[in-house]
């Protein structure tokens, strides 16, 4: 019996070092992936330490490396132009061969939630029924749907406080009837544009999640390398661990909520909803957390850019200073990659009613400060308050967010001319006794003005401009009279102010009716002239 039981024991050491010595790859490369073609692109995995592990692949490459000391392996293996499927084969103590591999294109989409909306989320009655043809073309969208050359898998949602995760679970699906309603709706119809242009394979790396802030999805290493991002870091470290002390006391009770939950239904929920606590270490809003959890496990395969919405939640957290930490995540992002200043697009967010005067003035700062984040090269914006709903932060016109999404990428990474890729974009004012000249660039052939209906085309129509504000010296903003005086000019002016100083246009969470447009189609974005 004794004999046995050291026999069992011995089984059981072989078996689980046995399974410690597999070669294994991050979940990126499975069945079905998106290679980026024609690059050296990085395949990474784990092995025993000392293990050789050799990676060959169907289009004739091979490589060879040897696991490090952490258990960890990664070759760089050149890929080639767009085609498929192929196959890719890693073999160490164990053999694994990655079947239907595709090389195409390969796209990043990030952000909250209207990034992380899958197609089904949209065939709910809309909130609105000027909005219910919108859901109809997702019922139909969804059931005809069949593009096996484009591709999508999608990180798990995990947020970590501490630990950086570098693999995760999931696997990669093709758009068919049933997988379609699982993909990103703005990452879809972005991707189903490039698809009509490029006849190429598209793969979709979707690393996103509702709610959630900037804040989160930086690096500890970016926040440890600036002084004020370093104390800010820093300080809710502190009050992290101090709620998490506070919330595992055995008769925990959140005061706080209870509170502000009052106040709120007494202001007639005109203020900012309050939520309960979370624990720190399932709180996605905790800095740093989202990228430990969800980017780490995706860093550094091969992307040909990232397309970014976010901000809802950050019109009421560090509104003003949102273009700094868009730009810090861009930078950072770039250098984490080790790929150059890959392309990164933005977009100004939808119109939506939102309940409380902070959150109405944060929107618009949130969409302002992203058009400044354009300093930074390879970058661009698709703006989309013509095309948001009122009663629904989550606007079913994925359809035109793609399609301005693709303008970009199609211009400036693929080289194929677009009518415009952006919309007006304020440049300067110059004061010109009781009014003020405002130049504007990206204007294509001309300024109009033009109202639009759902997916169709803006149209121009004879209407005075609205939602421009100018203020004077007492900063009292007042709307503005406005007309377009040249091909990219507008004067504007108000008879109670003699002095202009400082215009602004679009200012609001949900600026109904803004009607500036270039004559491409595309609508001025949000902006204002004052240092705020």
């Amino acid at each position: 019996m004794k004999i046995y039981s050291i026999l069992i024991l011995f089984i059981a050491f072989f078996l689980s070092h046995g399974l410690d010595a597999q070669v294994r790859l991050n979940a990126l490369f499975s069945d079905g992936m998106v290679l980026q073609q024609k690059t050296k692109v990085p395949v990474w995995g784990w092995a025993n330490p000392g293990e050789k592990v050799i990676v060959s692949t169907s289009w004739g490459q091979e490589t060879e490396t040897v696991a490090g000391a952490d258990s960890t392996w990664m070759v760089k293996v050149k890929t080639p132009k767009a085609g498929g499927p192929f196959q890719l084969t890693v073999s160490g103590t164990n053999t694994i061969e990655v079947k239907d591999v595709l090389c195409g294109e390969v796209w990043l989409c990030t952000g909250q939630s209207n990034m992380d909306f899958a197609m089904s989320k949209f065939i709910k009655d809309a909130r609105e029924e000027q909005y219910q043809p919108l859901v109809e073309f997702f019922h139909q969208e969804i059931e005809r749907a069949n593009d096996p050359m484009l591709r999508h898998i999608e990180v798990p949602q995990t947020p970590s406080i501490n630990a950086k995760n570098k693999d995760f679970k999931a696997e990669w699906r093709s758009v068919n009837p049933d997988e379609t309603g699982k993909i990103t709706a703005t990452g879809y119809f972005f991707a189903k544009e490039l698809r009509k242009h490029l006849n190429v394979p598209i793969g979709l790396v979707e690393c996103s999640w509702g709610g959630t802030r900037i804040q989160p999805w930086l690096s500890v290493a970016t926040y440890m390398s600036d002084a004020n991002m370093k104390a800010y870091y820093e300080n809710e470290m502190v009050k992290a661990k101090k709620l998490k002390a506070e919330m595992e006391q055995p008769n925990y009770q959140d005061t706080a909520f209870q509170r502000k939950k009052a106040e709120w239904i007494a202001s007639g929920k005109t203020i900012a909803r309050p939520w309960p606590a979370t624990h720190p270490e399932k709180d996605k809003q905790v800095p740093a957390t989202l990228h430990n959890g969800m980017i780490s496990a995706i860093v550094p395969y091969a992307i040909k850019g990232a397309i970014w919405y976010q901000g809802e939640s950050n019109s009421h957290y560090f509104e003003e200073q949102y273009g700094m930490y868009l730009k810090t995540l861009i930078t950072s992002w770039r250098e984490e990659w080790n790929q150059g200043d890959f392309s990164f697009y933005c977009t100004q967010l939808a119109a939506y009613q939102v309940p409380d005067e902070r959150s109405d003035n944060g929107w618009a700062k949130v969409n302002d400060q992203m058009r400044q984040a354009f300093e930074l090269p390879n970058t661009g914006m698709a703006v989309l308050h013509d095309i948001g709903e009122a009663k629904d932060v989550h606007p079913h016109n994925k359809m035109d967010a793609g399609k301005r999404f693709a303008a970009w990428a199609l211009q400036n990474d693929y080289k194929q001319k677009q009518a415009a890729v952006s919309g007006p974009l304020f440049k300067k004012c110059k004061a010109k006794e009781d009014k003020l000249i405002l130049t504007f660039k990206h204007v294509g052939t001309g300024l109009m003005v033009a109202e639009k209906t759902l997916q169709n085309a803006p149209v121009e129509v004879e209407k005075a401009l609205t939602w421009f504000e100018i203020a004077g010296a007492d900063g009292e903003w007042k709307k503005a009279d406005a007309k377009i005086i040249a091909k990219n000019k507008i004067e504007v002016s108000n008879p109670n102010i003699e002095h202009p100083l400082k215009v602004r246009y679009a200012w609001s969470s949900n600026p109904k009716g803004t009607n500036l447009y270039n004559k491409e189609g595309l609508p001025a974005a949000v902006f204002s002239s004052e240092k705020y």
